[in-house]
């Protein structure tokens, strides 16, 4: 069954500690409603940076990727009805849907 990432982006982070553990029980929930589809449940990001020929350049608080997940789903459109009920969405984000592909390495 294909593979597809739910590329997380573009969240306000909660405002205190108490919204940012409710998020965690909606996401938990979220995440379990999924069950054997969610492959990898999720890394979310912190710093980062940029990496182009020039060299390497830390980026601020405005990189707008927050984490990622993998699912296995038949379909693009599959993937993305999962993702539709993402608690990563009432923070204000938004979530890209990109099939991966099997390739030799």
């Amino acid at each position: 069954m294909p593979k597809f990432a739910l590329i997380y982006r573009n969240a306000n982070p909660p405002a205190s500690p108490e919204e940012g553990q409710a998020h965690m029980e909606k996401w938990r929930s979220w995440s379990s409603s999924l069950g054997s589809a969610l492959i990898e449940p999720g890394m979310p990001f912190s710093q980062a940076v940029t990496v182009s020929k020039d060299g390497i350049t830390k980026v601020g608080d405005e990189a707008a990727l927050n984490g990622i997940s993998i699912v296995e789903a038949a379909t693009c459109e599959e993937a993305g009805a999962m993702a539709q009920s993402c608690p990563h969405l009432s923070l204000g984000g938004d979530i890209v849907v990109a099939e991966g592909m099997d390739m030799e390495m």
